[in-house]
This record gives structure tokens, sequence and C-alpha cells, in this order.
């Protein structure tokens, strides 16, 4: 499982079986060099890691925020906001594809030199693997258009090749914040961070699984977003709806796929509810569709602050369907979602740190909960992210934002 922590350039690789970190990915380019210039050294002063992004000679990630997993799960693209790339991550070899021996490498640097990755545009939001895996969609939430590239050559342009992996730029509404495929691959959702509408676009994928896609039609959703601040988006299992956070509306949203992409359901979560992702729960208990909400509320576990999940029961008839219950996400501003293949574990990281005097104070914290019953979730355990060991100093591992659970070399167990 890996955590995308933005403010620290990093991400985590949790075991799901143990809960525990495994490693903690440095996407940043501290310490390649001891020398002052490099070690960003300003009259004998080391500054701080967060001061060091501003460096002229600093080459990493800036933000590391979105990440997704290709369709067989070998493989994960990871965005840098402010830095205007992708990265992809072998699961394989748990390793970054790109990265090359530190010809300076010492008791003093990093062993590795980091890749520049793919650069794609203005503020990457998120990454989306096309069901073919022979692309990766890349909503530019700065500018109004969509990345296309093609998968190989991104390996090859991440490892240093003369290759550009844009394969092309895709016209779409102004601040695109993701893509979501239908579960054939035939169409794509695109929201927006921007404005209240929706795109739908007809990939038309080739035998060679690439796309020659076309605009069919756009959405409007004043009605539900009258804000113009949709960050996230979600398949269900059985491929049929789309449903969509709207962020500053403290609303969820669910269309038909196929087609007038009609509204089937309006969710009203709450003043300040603040959605971020959307996931799904199904078993024999029922089907859950869960809500991770930003607002942090005082009344959490043992009287510390804790956002909280809010859950729908998708088997009520369309149209009337609406939040049954909340728990505590036993962390701050809950964002990102995943669950395990079997449907039996969720797992929600956390933008802001532990509150002082409560467990794993001052880190950044992923919960776990058992999900057997979708409807009454059990809390399991916090997994404190911890930090990156650096020659300069420990780097925390802070401002957890997207959560991706692969199984490699299976098919995708989640929408």
């Amino acid at each position: 499982m890996l955590v995308c922590n933005e403010s620290s350039q990093t991400f985590s690789v949790i075991d799901p079986v143990t809960d525990t970190v495994m490693r903690t990915v440095n996407l940043t380019s501290f310490d390649e060099d001891k020398r002052p210039p490099f070690r960003f050294v300003t009259g004998g002063v080391m500054p701080t890691h967060e001061a060091m992004l501003e460096k002229p000679l600093y080459h990493g990630a800036i933000h590391v925020h979105g990440g997704a997993p290709s369709p067989d799960q070998m493989l994960s693209a990871i965005t840098g906001r402010g830095s205007s790339n992708i990265y992809l991550f072998d699961h394989a070899t748990l390793s970054l594809i790109g990265n090359r021996p530190n010809p300076l490498a010492s008791d003093e640097t990093v062993a590795e030199r980091l890749t520049s990755g793919v650069l794609v545009g203005r503020e990457p939001h998120e990454p989306t693997f096309s069901r073919s895996g022979k692309e990766i969609w890349v909503t530019l939430r700065g500018e109004d258009r969509i990345a296309i590239v093609d998968v190989d050559l991104a390996r090859q342009e991440s490892a240093g090749a003369p290759v550009r992996a844009v394969r092309a730029y895709l016209p779409t509404i102004n601040g695109p914040a993701q893509v979501w495929f239908s579960k054939d691959g035939a169409l794509a959702y695109v929201i927006s961070q921007k404005i209240s509408e929706i795109d739908v676009i007809a990939t038309n994928i080739g035998a060679d699984g690439y796309s020659d896609p076309r605009r069919l039609r756009v959405i409007d959703i004043k009605d539900q977003d009258k804000f113009g601040f949709t960050p996230f988006q979600k398949i269900a299992p059985d491929g049929k709806e789309m449903w969509m956070s709207h962020k500053l509306a403290d609303r969820l949203s669910a269309r038909h796929i196929t087609g007038g992409h009609e509204l089937l359901d309006a969710v009203d979560l709450g003043e300040k509810a603040r959605p971020n992702h959307v996931e799904f729960a199904e078993n024999s208990k029922g089907k859950a569709i869960f809500a991770s909400l930003a607002r942090v509320d005082d009344d959490g576990p043992g009287g510390a602050a804790s956002s909280r999940i809010a859950v729908i029961d998708r088997d009520a008839p369309r149209g009337q369907r609406k939040v049954v219950t909340t728990f505590h996400s036993h962390g701050r501003e809950a964002h990102g979602m995943w669950i395990d293949p079997d449907a039996t574990k969720l797992y929600v990281a956390h933008e802001q740190d532990q509150l002082p005097g409560t467990p794993n104070e001052g880190q950044a914290v992923t919960s776990v909960f058992d999900i057997t019953d979708p409807f009454q979730p059990a809390f399991l355990t916090q997994i404190p992210l911890g930090w990156l060991d650096l020659p300069s100093g420990k780097l925390r591992n802070r401002k957890s934002i997207n959560l991706i659970y692969v199984r490699p070399g299976s098919a995708m167990h989640t929408g």
C-alpha cells in the first residue's frame, strides 16, 4: 500500500499484513551532494527541509499528491503537483523507475540520484491508468487539458532516454481535477475544481490499446455543486454508477455511467463536512459507500479531535440514498481511502498530524478499520508514518493525501 505525503515530498510503503511501514520512498533531491551549494547551507546554517524546496539547485518533487495503480497493479503513478511531473513506482522491486546510482554517494549523501520522471504540465492533480494499461491520463488542474502519457515511453523518459512520453494533450473543461473510466474503458468522466461541469469523453481505444479521444458532451452540475469544486470521483463496483464528492457544497452525487448520464442521487453530508474521497464496500452485510470528511470535530475518541467517515447505504432505492451513520477516522482531516481485495479492511489517510497527548502525537497516521460489517466499522489500529532518515536530518512524513492498496500481479479489486 502507498500513501502520498504531500508536505514531505515522500510516500510511505505499508505492509497490509502487519499494518506497519515497510519503507519511506524519497522523492527529494536533498543530500545528493555534500558540498555547501548543494546542501543549501547559507552562512554555515542548514535550512529546514521545507525551506530547501525553494533553493535553485533543488530538483526533487514538490507536493507529492496524487497516485493510482495500473490495471495489473505492478506499477503506480505518483504526481508532483508543484514540480509538474509524474513518477513511476515498480511494485515488484519497490523502487522508482529511472533513479540512478549517485556517483557522489558516501556516508554524508544519499545513494541514488532522483529521476525527473515525466514532465506533464501545470498542477498535475491525479493520474489515472487507462483500462488497457497502455496510457496514463493526468488531469492538469492548473490548465484546461489532460496529458495522455504512453506508459512504455514514460518508463524510458524516466530513465533518461531522449523520448517524449506525453503522446497527446486533450482539451477539456477548465481546472480538471480527475478522470475516471467506465468499466469497459469506453468512456472517461472528467470533473473540475474550477467550474460546475463534467466532461464526458469517448476514448475510442484501438486494438493496440491506445486512445483516440473525442468529447461527447458537457454536463451542467450547478444544482449539485454551485461552487464548482469537485475533487474526486470513483465508479461503483457494478460499473453502473459514478459517485463524486463536491467538497465546498458538502455533498456527494451519483450519475448513470451510460445513456443520458442522469442524476441518481445527491446526498447532503452536513455543514462544513468537506468530503474528500469516496470508497465502496460490498459483502453479505450489504453495500456501503464511505466518504472521508475533512472537517475535524472535537469529540473524537478519548476526547481528541478527529474527523469522521460518513456511511451511505447503497442498497437503498435510488433517489433515497442518504447517510445512515458516521464513525471517527482516528485522525485529523481524513482524505484518501482504499479497501483491501477481500472487502474486510478499510484504510484512511490523514492530512494533519496527531494532537499532543494522543497516541502517535506529532505524526501523520493511517487508520485501519474492520469492515466485515460495513455499517459497523471497528477501529483496529493507527499506523504512524514516521520519518525518512537523511544525512541532513529526519524528514517527518506529513500531510497524507492519496492512499492506494495494491496486490501486484492481480486484477484491480476496486472500480
